[in-house]
């Protein structure tokens, strides 16, 4: 593509009011490899009206119609599947083999499970003499982060369309090429003018005028606690709805009938997948104390395997960090579990052995975590794990909800009855019971200050609706 520096606006790609630029960097190099321009207040103005504009129309297409445009956007993603999978493994340093079967399968099934929500959502209904219709909000602003780039993407506009609302995408200005990729797809799928709209640039600039923007209906953020507090307090002023997935620090409680090995082989992979840059990662591994050194030898074996390196290398299974900034920030982390008194079992302070460049980080396990810990209360976004004994069954289910979090949880059992009796006291939009295969059409969101609302299928589609009651309609 030759139009990284440009926003798609109105359905066409046009020049950015501004002169500003933002290097993209590739983590695995460190080196830029292309620019995009930055948007300003003046870009966002144009992209909502254009979204305003288009609402009236595309609010009345039928269900059919959206159904139609949905399928194109799907097929044509399919088509460009490799090229959306090299833009995220430069972008972001993800391993080729992740970033086609994991990354970029993750837009294409969520495209599927709008597709199949919407052919059986019904928008209206009949209660007496009232007509409930339900109606899309209207603009929605959509503000997504680097960690899962077309995931998140997918996620908020696929259900947007399936209700009936117009938009203005910000993709992450860290890891922005697929977005720029997907919102060719969307051009070429069709999308009336005005209809998508993608603005390049980051939070005070673009994503915070976004959000207290008079002619926006609705904002869904996905990103950190912080920045969604923010992004909440900008959107108050003008009393829109919010939706947000925000941070997590998600326990994973392993019961002393489960088979051990296998459940902190399974826990460890899970907490260092995507290099641990996920929000519902399992970072906070329970086990009975009996078991607490068996544990870490285990998990430290597991952490020996993970091969660090070039992300098209076909044997890398981990590639770096996304940033500086979060390569710093793990850093400073790791440095602090060492510093309180936590057992260091696996990695530790700087890059694995033989690489000099990259925000490469080592696969870092911690045993003997004290709950009161930073390692344990803090999300860490890394491939760092923390393991806390403890002493009872419910001691387990306490430390797990101590947290300000609550987007995810995870139960091992040997008892699918025990775990599920587990499952139902923690406090998490999620609770994963051993293991499980990830279910699209489950509801995905969080308790406290992992946000509000809910994503994927018809979850997705709902939180982008309005109810309205047609009273005295009739029979």
């Amino acid at each position: 593509m030759t139009n990284h520096q440009q926003f798609y606006i109105n359905g066409a790609w046009v020049a950015p009011s501004s002169t500003r630029t933002l290097d993209v960097i590739n983590p695995a190099t460190e080196q830029a490899y292309t620019r995009i321009a930055m948007g300003n207040a003046a870009d966002v103005d144009k992209a909502v009206a254009a979204a305003r504009a288009a609402f009236p129309t595309f609010s009345q297409t039928d269900k059919a119609a959206r159904l139609a445009l949905l399928r194109r956007i799907l097929a044509l993603y399919n088509e460009r599947a490799e090229e959306i999978a090299q833009a995220m493994s430069d972008e972001m340093g993800a391993p080729m083999a992740w970033a086609r079967d994991a990354q970029t399968w993750a837009g294409r099934v969520h495209l599927e499970a709008t597709i199949a929500a919407l052919e059986d959502y019904e928008f209206e209904h009949q209660r007496g003499t009232t007509r409930i219709v339900k109606e899309g909000i209207g603009v929605v602003a959509l503000i997504t982060p680097w960690n899962w780039p077309l995931n998140q993407i997918v996620c908020k506009v696929a259900p947007a369309l399936a209700a009936g609302c117009t938009m203005v995408l910000k993709p992450s200005e860290i890891a922005p090429i697929s977005g720029m990729v997907f919102s060719q797809i969307m051009h070429d799928a069709g999308v009336p003018a005005g209809v998508y709209n993608m603005v390049n640039g980051d939070g005070p600039s673009v994503g915070q005028v976004m959000a207290g923007h008079k002619d926006v209906d609705m904002v869904s953020f996905t990103g950190s606690t912080r920045a969604g507090v923010i992004v909440a307090k900008t959107a108050a002023d003008t009393v829109k709805r919010v939706a947000q997935e925000l941070g997590g620090k998600s326990p994973n409680i392993i019961l002393d009938d489960a088979d051990l090995r296998t459940a902190v082989r399974k826990g460890v992979e899970s907490c260092m997948s995507n290099t641990g840059q996920s929000c519902d990662a399992p970072t906070r591994m329970l086990v009975p104390r009996a078991l607490h050194a068996q544990a870490l030898q285990i998990a430290a074996e597991c952490a020996a395997e993970q091969v660090v390196g070039d992300p098209r290398d076909p044997a890398t299974t981990m590639g770096p960090l996304v940033s500086q900034m979060q390569f710093d920030k793990v850093q400073a982390l790791i440095q602090a579990g060492i510093d309180e008194g936590a057992q260091l079992v696996a990695g530790g302070l700087g890059r694995p052995e033989g690489l000099t460049q990259g925000y490469y980080v080592r696969p870092t396990v911690f045993g003997a975590v004290k709950h009161s810990m930073r390692i344990s209360r803090e999300e860490i976004f890394g491939p760092v794990l923390a393991i806390l004994p403890y002493d009872s069954e419910a001691q387990a289910i306490d430390m797990a909800n101590d947290t300000e979090f609550g987007l995810a949880a995870f139960v091992q059992s040997g008892s699918l009855e025990r775990a599920r009796a587990v499952g139902r006291q923690l406090r998490a939009g999620q609770v994963n019971i051993n293991y499980p295969d990830w279910d699209v059409f489950a509801p995905f969101g969080g308790y406290k200050q992992s946000g509000n609302g809910r994503e994927y299928a018809d979850w997705g589609i709902h939180d982008f609706l309005e109810v309205k009651a047609l009273i005295g309609y009739g029979a």
